[in-house]
């Protein structure tokens, strides 16, 4: 279970037995959404957030955060699900600590 970005208490990480499409999980305490990127030639066209079952979804403050950061960082996050999943290369986790911004 590789943990690829933290980002004010938010962990963004790929499950070890994942499929596509490319997607990533965002934890915060015992809560938990999935956030599902639709490309369409090679161009991200729309982010699904999706209830991972048994999880309570992330709260509304930390939902917005986290499709911010989804939103900047979706072709670093795709970059990583290919070296993990596709090269099997190890990934690194990253501490963001600076603000996304509107």
């Amino acid at each position: 279970m590789p943990k690829i970005y933290e980002y004010f208490g938010l962990v963004f990480l790929f499950y070890a037995n994942e499929h596509l499409p490319i997607h990533v999980h965002a934890l915060y305490q015992e809560y938990e959404s999935k956030f599902e990127f639709i490309f369409e030639n090679g161009k991200l066209k729309n982010i699904k957030i999706i209830k991972v079952k048994g999880k309570l979804p992330l709260p509304e403050n930390k939902l917005r955060d986290a499709k911010l950061f989804v939103k900047k960082y979706h072709a670093e996050i795709a970059e990583k699900w290919t070296d993990f999943f596709v090269l099997r290369k190890k990934v690194k986790n990253e501490k963001i600590s600076k603000r996304i911004k509107l």
